[in-house]
């Protein structure tokens, strides 16, 4: 060591020495220490992880920074501490020069650290190069230059203080200008560089701090302090939040994942490929012996799919893997502590001990509990940042897919079932990625805290092992049945909230019909099967918590119950029983988590499944539709084209070969169900191609049968994402027949639609979705019987103005499919579908000469039209052959003419009013909300660019939720009982302190020759102290989970559900029902399973952190001065933390909900989206709300990485103060205490950290008892019944309606839609209601039914004035036949009578009456057929005949057709009439009529203008005024 170091004290020099170090009061190292290893230990550090870091900055290039003041300073630092260090080398240079002899350590470290601080200052400039903004390897560089150096920082004062001077001025001073420059290195390097230059620069306003945060700053996460301050002065705001980082974004995700997604998928391929190419001979065996080659290759249910798990691994495992490997850091740290805990007892028992060691070992107990905190918050940040990827991920993918798969694989997954992908299966892998680390972190825990125990406990801890292995069997059981119910939960709640979705869809039909409460039942019925399995779960989790609050327990009685009785020399001591206890202590954590983990993976499996059958669903074919010219000239070529809607599925579409020449119009009529809009959607590609060729030239714009519209402006839903050039829109406006709307809607064409197109007529959504394609200019245009929902004149003026030969479209390719007969003669070409095959073909005047069905009708047609015309005013216009919709117009009279009605018949079989292709349609599975007959404002047009919001943004409660809240909650609950389940969880404290303080009382028990007495005695009481703690855990448990709170939450949901059945109408127009669905799904979800949890965990949190206080002042009572400013410091980081947390919930709650409407509204018209090739903007937008979403999502995760690293900090310093009070007054205290209250303090951390958790959870979380609350106080409609005031049974006898005096508004500020109506309609007659659109048609009819109420004035029916009877009073004695045929998902026999009121002849006559007979017994089930979602197994025709089925049961004195035959074929059309002659011969009847002709036989006929009645009597009379309705008779060609 000679040559290494000075000679000491005149002794030989030393690298260590004892004496010096450890056995003395004031340790210090040895100067030959200080001057070599202290040195070397910083310089080896940076040398060794130079190359690997230089690597690394060399890959990574953000930029440069530009040379900032911090960076000058830091540069200038580093070169003088190269001259300071090298100052001491030309020192000792000098020395030897003038030969004063110098060991090496002179030489060896000045030049190895000035090299060091060269290296250090070269570092500096190459990060700021790089554009490294803070470093973390500088910053532990400087921070070990300063530990190392603050030991001879000490050891040189207390040197001089020794020697009573400076022995070595110039190294001394040298030294100290060394230790303050490397100090201010350190403190300069916890600030960061500004961004760099030439990096991509951040369009956000508002960029997240952390990535230009410094190190010290990113590890403590201190760059979150400034939004916790933020969000405890004032709510957070959505303009509050930091954009996302550019890693986490959906356009960076989503397309990695989908990347690998592929990988697989193509592996799954390549795979079957070589497996069905492995044995061709197989093939030649099928014929003959098919069910060998079943033995011989797989079905295809058997064969394998691609790996969803391999692709999330792959694209989120690296990431994921940093956060393990700091996982398993904090693992081995976590065994550190009860090792010092072992010393500390030591220290305590042994008198001898120096002072220092007991306070260095507090400290280190405190630094080693302080690093794991930063570690284990590291490895959380990791893990949490991957759930929120992967979540944006799977939602990605999920969206992409559901614009591309099939619509049989479509009908396999409902739009519930496929949002529950979105928000609960994605939501879960989320949940599962922050504890994942556990399934193997929780083995190798519990196998080190083995071993350790077995160091202090011998063979004895075996028994302890044993408990554990027999508890393994136990847990599995109760996490399969918590699987299954897990599964069973889900199904149930699937098909509730498929029911909901049902209910919002068709609630104007409910209210209409007074069936509200049927459907609350089954509502009801389900949710009670959803509760009874969340009871059995309540109570398995309460079996789940008694086994693991008292599995530690257990497993510490029997190791020390076996180690005190198996040999008498065997004392339990302060050490073996507190060390052993710490480490149980830290098995709890992972025998806790690892059944919770499994559990969870258990739901990932089954959400996995889910995902991957999804994802693995058949795709549309993009190259069934060839996009070039196949036949000079044509636009369209289809060549024998063979569709079906599935590969398994009966061919639709038969051999159709059909050329369209360019520019041409083609014109395609057929009976109900022959495949017109199939054949449609065979063009767009939509349906399965079996055999033939399909080709377009050109882009296609589509108009669909039933319009979609989006929740947007009128303006962006025409205009659909193209540029906008305001001349080409005001002419498409014009040609659409939108401008008269415009000016009656009341924000103009900025005018917000509801969710789909609620607030419009049928015929203005109509009229916006062709406007849409228009505007589009597209070369070929398919319009699915676009003129259907419009008046006859606004047929004619569409025609005319935009598909005829003279409209907007000339020019282009156009294929109509169309009822209107009129204008059948101005197409090039007509094709009419027979059964899904082409029956005729030509131009309208081939097709006559062919003399088929279709010649034969028309012929006779046009004689009766010519005897039936008085003025031939028709063949002057344009001299057109048929004028206006004559067809239509004149069914009523056909039925005179028996010939006519003859070949009518005949030919209705092939030509049908709506090609609503019944099984095969377009929409299938797709719910749809009824097109709701919206009655229009009557308002002067105001300025239109102040857009009307109809829907409002949803509202978000800010600041701290209301006691009031927690209040109802606890109501629900029930107070008393609440009382009886706090003091249960009392007693089990109580048990548990008692149990710990008998075993300190045990530990100091050491009787004379080393045995303890009352051995039995002391294991039974402890046993029996446990054992009371566990009963009393189990029973609050049960008690509290199982009855109470699923009792809350069963009254929660009712009182919802009554009170949302009970809003009135305009309550579901300006709510989008995805808002109201995450009431019931997710809210819900939460106040079922996770409030229960978030108070159950709180409770023993904050009992257990009483207990520790309790225990540490028992041990000093001086503990209560510290305690005082960490409970203030607790509070203060609790408050800012919950005040924050909670609204960033809220903000990430609000903006949940629009993900899941937008992906609803994107499956509903997923056709149209493609049609148009508007994919990638419709995901774009989808992004964009998911982002929005995660924005929120994100500063609550760093929020709990924020908290945890303070809280903690409060735990260690208990910790580091029970030690340090230990040490301070051990000579008065015994080791079992010290043991017991630092092996409680050591745990306290976790609880203290759990219990603000909990806190903020359950303040978060409750805030769904809130949104549930507020659609619990939302206005309601009038009482469904008024017991006081009931009607008598036979009312209405007479079927008398009178108004007197009547107007109505549609809410509060908005104008008055009827006025001053005043009428009387005797019982029995017919009365027509005739008007342009917005004139108040639809309005009446909601007035009979108070869907809306007067604003003044009243209605009487037969003496009753019905403002003073309930609801359902009124609505069952009333019978509508509504515009648009709704049906539920259920039995045909639920659909016409869901309260059972009919006997089995009642139903059947009345289908008998509807003309259904025929098709029901056809079916297998006959009146128990299943309906499908929306009824859409059922066309169109027969869903209209299904509502006359309900109005024959009903039979009420009063009808009202709401335009009930707008929408079916000629045929229906006239079934229905015929019937409603017949069977409502002495009924009121009121009918809202599209065609005339329907009314002309009617007793009287009101004509409606801007609200007031402009015309009331007979048809005949009216004609001869020659006003209004002369006017529209003569345009329907009827005069």
């Amino acid at each position: 060591m000679e040559w290494l170091c000075d000679t000491e004290f005149g002794g030989p020099p030393r690298l260590w020495d004892h004496n010096i170090t450890i056995n003395t009061d004031n340790p210090d190292l040895t100067a030959c220490f200080q001057k070599t290893i202290l040195v070397w230990i910083p310089c080896v550090y940076l040398w060794v992880i130079f190359p690997l870091y230089f690597l690394y900055l060399r890959q990574s290039n953000r930029g440069y920074i530009r040379v900032t003041l911090l960076n000058r300073i830091k540069t200038g630092l580093g070169l003088l501490l190269w001259i300071v260090c090298w100052l001491d080398l030309f020192c000792s240079l000098a020395e030897v020069v003038n030969n004063q002899a110098r060991a090496a350590a002179y030489f060896i470290s000045p030049l190895l650290l000035g090299v060091t601080m060269l290296l250090a200052t070269f570092l500096i400039q190459y990060e700021r190069l790089r554009g490294i903004q803070s470093s973390g390897v500088l910053f532990f560089f400087w921070l070990i230059t300063v530990v190392c150096a603050v030991i001879p920082f000490r050891s040189k004062i207390l040197g001089t203080l020794n020697e009573g001077r400076v022995l070595d001025v110039f190294r001394f001073t040298t030294f100290y200008i060394y230790f303050a420059l490397v100090l201010i290195q350190f403190l300069l390097c916890c600030f960061s560089e500004p961004p760099p230059y030439f990096s991509a620069a951040s369009p956000d306003e508002n960029p997240c701090p952390e990535g230009s945060a410094g190190f010290l700053s990113r590890l403590t996460f201190w760059w979150f302090t400034r939004m916790a301050i933020q969000g405890y002065k004032r709510p957070l705001e959505d303009k509050d939040l930091w954009s996302l980082n550019k890693e986490d974004r959906s356009d960076v995700i989503v397309p990695k994942l989908l990347h690998e997604w592929e990988k697989q998928k193509l592996k799954v391929k390549s795979k079957q490929e070589v497996f069905y190419t492995k044995c061709p001979t197989a093939y030649n065996i099928t014929d003959e012996e098919p069910h060998e080659a079943e033995v011989l290759f797989p079905s295809k249910g058997d064969q394998k799919k691609p790996s969803f798990l391999i692709a999330l691994c792959r694209t989120f495992g690296p990431y994921f893997l940093v956060g393990s490997a700091l996982k398993l850091c904090q693992d081995l740290l976590s065994f550190v502590n009860p090792q010092l805990l072992n010393m500390l007892i030591s220290f305590i028992k042994s008198q001898e001990s120096r002072t220092w060691w007991g306070y260095s070992i507090s400290f280190l107990m405190f630094f080693s509990a302080a690093l794991q905190t930063l570690i284990l918050h590291q490895h959380f940040q990791y893990c949490f940042v991957t759930g929120m990827r992967l979540r944006t991920a799977i939602i990605g993918a999920i969206y992409r897919k559901s614009l591309v798969i099939t619509n049989s694989a479509k009908r396999s997954s409902t739009v519930g079932e496929i949002v529950n992908l979105m928000s609960v299966d994605a939501q879960r892998f989320m949940d599962l990625t922050g504890f994942l680390n556990m399934l193997w972190s929780a083995p190798l825990q519990i196998c080190l805290a083995l071993y350790f125990l077995w160091q202090y406990l011998g063979p004895s801890v075996l028994a302890g092992v044993a408990v554990m292995i027999l508890l393994i069997p136990f847990n599995a059981v109760i996490a399969m049945k918590s699987r299954s119910f897990q599964v069973q939960q889900m199904q149930h709640k699937d098909s509730r909230i498929k029911l909901m979705n049902e209910i919002l869809n068709g609630i104007k039909v409910l209210k209409l019909y007074a069936w509200e409460a049927s459907f609350e039942q089954k509502v009801v019925g389900i949710r009670q099967k959803e509760l009874n399995i969340l009871k059995k779960a309540a109570y398995l989790n309460a079996l789940s918590t008694f086994t693991w609050t008292t599995a530690p327990f257990i497993v510490a009685l029997t190791t020390f119950a076996v180690y005190v009785t198996v040999d008498e020399n065997n004392v339990l001591d302060a050490q073996k029983a507190f060390v052993s206890l710490s480490l149980f202590n830290i098995l709890r954590f992972p025998l806790n988590m690892l059944p919770q983990v499994i559990s969870g993976v258990v739901q990932a499996t089954v959400s996995l499944k889910r995902l991957q059958n999804f994802l693995s669903h058949d795709e549309l074919d993009p190259t069934s539709v060839e996009r070039q010219k196949t036949a000079t000239g044509h636009a369209i070529t289809m060549l024998s084209g063979t569709f079906s809607w599935g590969k398994s599925d009966p061919v639709v579409l038969d051999g159709i070969s059909l050329m369209v020449p360019q520019g041409s119009l083609v014109a395609v009529v057929g009976h109900v169900g022959c495949g017109k809009s199939s054949l449609i959607s065979a063009l767009l590609g939509e349906m399965e191609k079996l055999e033939g060729r399909v080709a377009i030239h050109g882009s296609v714009a589509y108009v669909p049968q039933q319009a979609w519209i989006r929740n947007a402006s009128l303006k962006d839903n025409i205009i659909f994402g193209e540029l906008l050039s305001e001349q080409k829109y005001q002419q498409v406006l014009e040609a659409c027949a939108l401008i008269t709307d415009l000016n009656v809607l009341p924000g103009g064409d900025q005018t917000e639609i509801g969710e789909k197109g609620i607030n419009l007529s049928g015929g203005q959504k109509q009229r916006v979705s062709l406007a849409r394609a228009v505007y589009s200019d597209m070369d070929v245009y398919l319009l699915d019987d676009p003129l259907s929902a419009v008046d006859a004149h606004v047929a004619k003026h569409i025609f005319d103005k935009v598909i005829g030969p003279e409209g907007v479209l000339k020019g282009k390719t156009r294929v109509l499919v169309t009822h209107g007969i009129s204008f059948l003669p101005q197409v090039d070409q007509i094709v009419v579908l027979v059964n899904g095959r082409v029956s005729e073909m030509g131009s309208y005047q081939e097709l006559q000469e062919q003399n088929g069905a279709f010649a034969e009708f028309l012929r006779n047609y046009a004689q009766r039209d010519e005897i039936e015309e008085d003025e031939p005013t028709l063949f002057d216009e344009e001299e057109e052959f048929l004028g206006e919709d004559t067809l239509s117009n004149h069914i009523d009279l056909s039925d005179n003419e028996p010939s006519a009605a003859e070949a009518r018949k005949q030919f209705m079989r092939q030509i049908s009013v709506i090609s609503s292709d019944g099984e095969a349609s377009t929409w299938k599975s797709t719910r749809r909300r009824l097109t709701e007959k919206k009655k229009v404002v009557d308002t002067a047009p105001q300025p239109k660019n102040k857009s009307k919001d109809l829907i409002q943004a949803e509202t978000t409660e800010t600041g701290r939720v209301k006691l009031i809240v927690f209040w109802q909650y606890l109501k629900a609950v029930g107070p008393f009982i609440s009382v009886v389940i706090c003091i249960l969880y009392c007693c089990q404290n109580a048990a548990a302190i008692g149990a710990n303080f008998w075993l300190s009382d045990w530990t100091n028990d050491l009787a004379l020759n080393r045995t303890q007495q009352q051995t039995y005695m002391r294991v039974g009481v402890y046993a029996a102290l446990g054992f009371t703690q566990g009963l009393f855990t189990l029973t609050a448990s049960s008690l509290s989970r199982a009855y109470c709170m699923l009792k809350a939450s069963k009254l929660i949901h009712l009182h919802m559900l009554e009170h949302v059945l009970c809003c009135s109408l305009s309550f579901f127009e300006s709510t989008p029902s995805g808002r109201i669905l995450n009431r019931f799904g997710k809210d819900m979800d939460t106040i079922d399973v996770n409030i229960p949890e978030n108070i159950d965990i709180w409770i023993r949190c904050f009992l257990y952190t009483l207990a520790v206080l309790f225990i540490c002042c028992a041990l000093s009572p001086a503990f209560l001065l510290v305690t005082v400013p960490l409970l203030l410091f607790y509070w203060l980081v609790q408050r800012f933390y919950v005040a924050t947390s909670r609204q960033l919930k809220r903000l990430e709650s609000v903006s949940r909900s629009p993900i899941y409407s937008h992906f609803s509204e994107t499956i509903t018209g997923s056709s149209v989206i493609r049609a148009y090739g508007r994919q990638n903007s419709f995901i774009l937008m989808n992004d964009n709300k998911v982002d929005a979403n995660q924005k929120s999502y994100y500063p609550g995760i760093v929020s709990n990485r924020w908290l945890g690293i303070r809280i903690e900090f409060i735990g260690n310093c208990i910790v580091l103060f029970a030690a340090l009070f230990a040490v301070i007054g051990r000579a008065h205290l015994n080791p079992g205490i010290v043991g017991l209250s630092v092996s409680y303090a050591l745990q306290v951390t976790m609880s203290l950290n759990w219990m603000v958790r909990m806190t903020s959870d359950l303040e978060s979380n409750i805030v769904a008892v809130e949104r549930v609350k507020e659609y619990s106080e939302t206005e309601t409609e009038a009482p469904w019944v008024i017991e006081s005031n009931r009607p008598p049974e036979s009312w209405p006898q007479a079927g008398n309606v009178e108004f007197k005096g009547y107007s109505v508004r549609y809410r509060e500020g908005l104008d008055l839609v009827l006025k001053g109506l005043h009428l009387n309609v005797q019982g029995g007659e017919k009365v027509g209601i005739v008007g342009q659109t917005g004139a108040g048609k639809s309005s009446m009819t909601l007035c009979l039914f108070r869907i809306i109420e007067a604003a003044e004035g009243e209605i009487i029916i037969d003496g009753v004035k019905i403002a003073d009877i309930g609801l359902h009073d009124l609505r069952s004695k009333l019978t509508i036949i509504p515009q648009d045929p709704v049906l539920f998902s259920g039995s045909l026999r639920m659909n016409l009578d869901p309260f059972n009121q009919y006997s089995e002849d009642e139903v059947w006559k009345a289908v008998e009456l509807s003309h259904l007979k025929q098709f029901v017994n056809s079916l297998p089930a006959k009146l128990e057929h299943e309906c499908s979602e929306g009824g859409e197994n059922l066309s169109v025709g027969q869903r209209q005949l299904v509502c006359l089925a309900r109005a024959l049961l009903r039979k009420t004195r009063i009808l009202i057709l709401d335009e009930a035959t707008a929408a079916v074929d000629l045929e229906t059309d006239d079934l229905i009439q015929s019937t409603i002659r017949t069977q409502f011969e002495n009924c009121t009847v009121l009918t809202i009529a599209h065609r005339l002709n329907t009314i002309m036989d009617y007793t009287r006929v009101l004509v409606l203008e801007r609200g007031r009645i402009a015309e009331f009597d007979t048809p005949s009379n009216l004609i001869a005024q020659k006003g209004i309705f002369y006017s529209m008779a003569k345009d329907a060609g009827l005069v």
